[in-house]
């Protein structure tokens, strides 16, 4: 889902949602910045919001794999926490998105192309 606006978002369904979200902070910044829960705006107003009982995890976990968790390790998408993706990771998971072609992905591959012109991407859980 997007939102034109957070009232909007508020309206549909509160705050349970895990979201997809640009990394804008600068290239070459520390990853334990870009983790830190202290870097992170929560609901902007461009990115994409996923209810959980979507089964976005049993859909997309594959393709996001290696996402960068908040205590610097590594791993399958954590929908209960902060998932870091750097730009050299979007091709790979560009690759794995369009071979498996889950159910509503054109949007999601649409935003991913849109994540090129930022530092990455996070996925933040619920």
């Amino acid at each position: 889902m997007k939102f034109l606006s957070s009232d909007e978002r508020k309206t549909v369904g509160g705050s349970n949602y895990i979201e997809l979200q640009y990394c804008r902070l600068p290239a070459g910044t520390a990853k334990k910045r870009i983790v830190s829960p202290d870097a992170i705006r929560h609901w902007r107003d461009d990115s994409l919001y996923v209810r959980d009982e979507s089964g976005f995890w049993a859909k997309y976990h594959a393709v996001f794999a290696d996402g960068l968790y908040a205590n610097l390790r590594s791993g399958f998408m954590d929908i209960c926490g902060i998932n870091y993706y750097a730009p050299e990771r979007l091709g790979p998971i560009l690759e794995r998105l369009y071979a498996a072609k889950p159910a509503d992905y054109e949007p999601l591959a649409e935003w991913l192309e849109k994540a090129k012109a930022n530092n990455g991407f996070y996925i933040l859980g619920i």
